[in-house]
């Protein structure tokens, strides 16, 4: 349970736009395909947050989680008036969609931490390990598939793997030649992932649902399909996909 000291420091510091939005944001279930969606971004680096930015600009509420969130407010000013920062907390509290744009080991400590706030939500874990940053249990995460990894720490949610195939260069082209991105997005929950998949197509690149949380691990870091740019086209056939699937 947060502790009162914890949610008066969140208060403070969340904007009078985030009560706005809470108000008037429907239940998740309760709203229609293509929604308007309340989204809590957990990180606001390189990904985060220039995917938070694309997601107020296609007309969603978005929150930013950091430990600093008031050295966000000129990410906050560029998506006006549609996004605002607290802590992860915050976040976490706010958002029917979590975002995980964290080194993938942080989301253990998140799950400890915020799993009760999270518990129910769509949670889309955009993370890729690295051994030189989170240490030699990054082969252990692959070998399972990183989906089913994080699903170990993140108990009760309904989570969904997308983006980790993008490198933060390809946010600010999605559509090189024409041609949108393909993102693969894998998960048990089926609107789970066709909420993700909206978000990929409003951040400007193409979903490719390639089916179970397990699936994840075929477009992990390694991957034919990891960070190559691949249209959607080039990921189902890499995949082993239906066409137009």
């Amino acid at each position: 349970m947060m502790s009162r000291a914890r949610a008066s420091r969140v208060r403070s510091v969340l904007l009078a736009a985030t009560a706005t939005a809470l108000a008037l944001s429907a239940p998740l279930e309760a709203q229609a395909p293509g929604r308007q969606l309340t989204i809590g971004v957990i990180g606001a680096g390189a990904m985060g947050g220039p995917l938070g930015q694309a997601w107020a600009a296609a007309g969603h509420k978005v929150v930013w989680g950091t430990r600093n969130p008031a050295e966000l407010m000129e990410l906050v000013q560029a998506a006006a008036p549609n996004a605002t920062a607290g802590y992860a907390d915050a976040a976490a509290a706010f958002g029917d969609v979590i975002v995980l744009a964290v080194p993938p080991s942080a989301i253990e400590q998140l799950g400890r931490d915020y799993g009760e706030l999270m518990r129910g939500k769509v949670v889309i874990d955009i993370t890729n390990p690295r051994v030189d940053r989170d240490g030699e249990i990054t082969n252990e995460w692959l070998e399972m598939g990183t989906g089913l990894a994080m699903a170990q720490y993140l108990p009760g949610v309904r989570l969904v793997k997308a983006f980790n195939t993008l490198s933060s260069r390809m946010l600010a082209d999605p559509a090189p030649n024409g041609v949108r991105i393909g993102i693969p997005i894998a998960g048990d929950d089926e609107e789970a992932r066709n909420i993700a998949a909206q978000l990929v197509t409003e951040a400007g690149f193409e979903p490719v649902i390639v089916g179970p949380l397990a699936r994840a691990k075929e477009f992990d870091r390694g991957t034919p399909v990891w960070v190559t740019g691949m249209n959607a086209a080039e990921v189902r056939q890499a995949l082993g996909l239906p066409a137009g699937r």
